[in-house]
Order: C-alpha cells, then structure tokens, then sequence
C-alpha cells in the first residue's frame, strides 16, 4: 500500500477567519490521525490572505499535542528567513517533547514576495545571493558539532542537548533539490502541486543519485500533489471550482481567500482564464475515488513514490475532511 501524508496550508475560507483556519488545521490533523495517515505537515508563508500560519514551528508543536501517533513535520521551513541556529533549537526541542515523531523540511525560497522577504531578513546579515546552501551546512554542522578546529561555533551546543535533530527533508519543485538531497543522502519532497519542473526527472534523478549518508541509509523520495475527492465526480467538480477560480484570481496577483463554489461557478471565465484552468488541471485530480485513482495512477507509475503527500484546497472544511476520508486504501 502506497503511505499517504498531508500538506495542510491552513487554507482561510472566504466567510471565515485566519484563527478558524488554524483550528481547522488541527482539526483536521486529529482526523487522519485516526485514518492512518502517516505524515502532516505544515507551511511557511508571510503576507498571503489566503494561508493564515507563517509559523510552521509553533503549528507543529499544537498538532504533536492533540494528535497521537501521525509524525509532524514542516513543508517548510524556508531556510532562507531564519538563522539556522533557532532552527536547530526549535525543532530539537519539539522532537524532545514529541520523541519519534518530528520532521525538519526546508524549503529555499523565501515563500513570499520580495518586500516581505527583505522584512523578514534586513537585520540579518545581507549577502546579496541565494546562501541556501551555506545555511543548510551550517545547521548540519550544528548537529554534527563538526565545525573545524578554532572555528568560533565549535563551542555551540544546540539546546536541548541530548536530542537528535529531526530527520531533514528537502523540498523541491525543480532539479535542484532533487540533486543536493540525493548528494547529502537527506529525504527528498517534490512539490508537484506547483512545479513546472518535471516530477519524473526530479523523482528518478534523486533516486539514481542518492549516496547513503549519517542522515539516511536508504532513499525516501515523497510526491506531494494536489486531489479533491468527493463521493461522485459531480461533486468533487462542484469543490473543485474554488480552487479553479482561486488560481485564475492568484495569476492576477490576488491572494483572497478560498472562494464559495457558488461563487467561482458564477464566475465569466475568458477563453485564456478557461486555458490557464486546464493548463493547472494537469496538477490537480479531481473525481470521485474511481477516477482519482484512475487519473493518478499514470504519475505514481512514473514517479515511483515512496509517499503520497496530498494537499486540498476546499472551501468547506467538512469537505475537505471527506476527501481525505475517501482516498484511505485507493493506492494498494
């Protein structure tokens, strides 16, 4: 059976609030608790009406608490905005209050626009360049207290002491990430939902690379995409059309939250807003629990997931809850 996980944004649904969105989350994340799901993770991003946590640390710590056995973890941390020393503390923390249970994703985009970004970062040191890689040795050799001999943060010992630092995962939506988790022997994420990379490449490109490191012994590469399953495929349409119609209002710079489907039904598309839905139709699957798994079947195939990371944009949380439901058991 094919493990299924969870990308939860913490989506706002247009009537409601960011704080209704956070209690969904957890809501949500006790549910496949119940249903076997494997992992939940949860995002960064800033300035974004329509994604109510830019704090992944403090959600993870709040789903860990009213959940039970599902692992918790980042999809991600954008490493880019945060000094990798409080990264190391923060989630070895969690893994002490939470043993066994932790994931450290990182991402290496700012998740945000550049005004934001250049706020979440102006009094820290500005290189002028993409320093992901810098960042991501530092916080491993954190770990490894493995700095060379006189180097002042030989002396650091991350706080707790004691704790191992969560299993690291690399997020990606292009070749990139692919090749620097295969190389550091790290899990791997695709984030098929979003990329205009080819999953394929990535995913088998990472695989064929993969060196066996301190960090993993053996490759673990995870399809995150996006599904909206409903009980028939009129239904899962109906769901859906917020979605579509949130996309088209994204292309034209608007970051509302998820509209009503009665709302994004009623609304004229133009024959390229039509177009730009099809084109992101091809990363979206959307039907009943027949159909997902027909239309899916072709990208697990090629990809060769070891995972299934599923992410729902759904305005009725109800719903949304029912999607997961029905997809429990649909990739045996």
């Amino acid at each position: 059976m094919l493990p299924l996980s969870v990308l939860d944004l913490s989506f706002v649904a247009a009537g409601s609030t960011p704080a209704d969105a956070l209690r969904n989350t957890l809501d949500l994340a006790s549910h496949v608790d119940g249903l076997g799901y494997t992992r939940f993770w949860v995002a960064e991003h800033h300035n974004l009406p329509s994604v109510a946590s830019g704090a992944p640390e403090i959600m993870i710590g709040q789903i860990a608490a009213v959940t039970e056995r599902i692992r918790v973890g980042s999809g991600g941390v954008m490493l880019p905005n945060h000094a990798p020393l409080m990264v190391a503390e923060r989630f070895k923390l969690l893994e002490a209050l939470y043993p066994g249970r932790i994931d450290l994703g990182l991402g290496r985009a700012p998740g945000t626009d550049p005004v934001t970004s250049y706020a979440l970062r102006r009094l820290q040191e500005e290189r002028g360049r993409d320093d992901f890689w810098e960042r991501l040795q530092e916080l491993m050799l954190l770990e490894t207290r493995s700095f060379p001999d006189g180097h002042p943060f030989r002396k650091i010992e991350v706080m707790p002491s004691g704790v191992p630092l969560p299993p690291i995962w690399l997020l990606g939506s292009s070749d990139y990430s692919a090749h620097l988790s295969a190389r550091l022997g790290l899990g791997f994420a695709f984030a098929h939902h979003f990329a205009n990379h080819d999953a394929e490449d990535s995913m088998m490109s990472y695989r064929r690379g993969f060196q066996p490191s301190q960090w993993r012994e053996t490759p673990h590469a995870i399809l995150a995409t996006a599904v909206i399953c409903a009980e028939t495929d009129e239904e899962a349409e109906r769901l859906a059309s917020s979605a579509d119609y949130n996309f088209v209002l994204r292309m034209r710079g608007e970051f509302g939250p998820i509209p009503r489907p009665d709302d994004a039904l009623a609304y004229p598309y133009s024959d390229s807003e039509r177009a730009l839905v099809r084109r992101n139709r091809e990363r979206l699957f959307v039907g009943s629990p027949d159909t997902v798994r027909e239309l899916l079947r072709p990208l697990i195939e090629a990809t060769e997931p070891d995972e299934l990371m599923i992410t729902a944009a759904v305005h009725d949380h109800a719903a949304r809850k029912r999607s997961y439901e029905l997809l429990v058991g649909l990739f045996d």
